[in-house]
């Protein structure tokens, strides 16, 4: 079976517990991993993730979609675009 259009997927990435800059190295290497369009939502702990999860996607061209913040757990949600 050849399917010549990939559909993007709604991934998650769970870095809780993980503390910087592991959170943004992990995303980049899971991120490498996906297709433009893809999504990947980001499980971290770590409260710097907010802003350095945001800060890589602006670097590398990718795009914040939602960032939400409960107690301890924070979750970014990103889209992966074409390089």
């Amino acid at each position: 079976m050849s399917d010549t259009q990939a559909t993007p997927e709604a991934l998650t990435l769970d870095v809780r517990n993980m503390l910087c800059p592991m959170p943004v190295i992990k995303t980049g290497e899971r991120v490498a991993t996906l297709a433009p369009g893809d999504e990947l939502s980001i499980l971290a702990t770590d409260p710097g993730t907010l802003h350095d999860v945001p800060a890589w996607c602006r670097v590398h061209g990718h795009t914040v979609l939602a960032t939400t913040q409960e107690g301890r757990n924070i979750t970014v949600r990103i889209r992966v675009e074409a390089p």
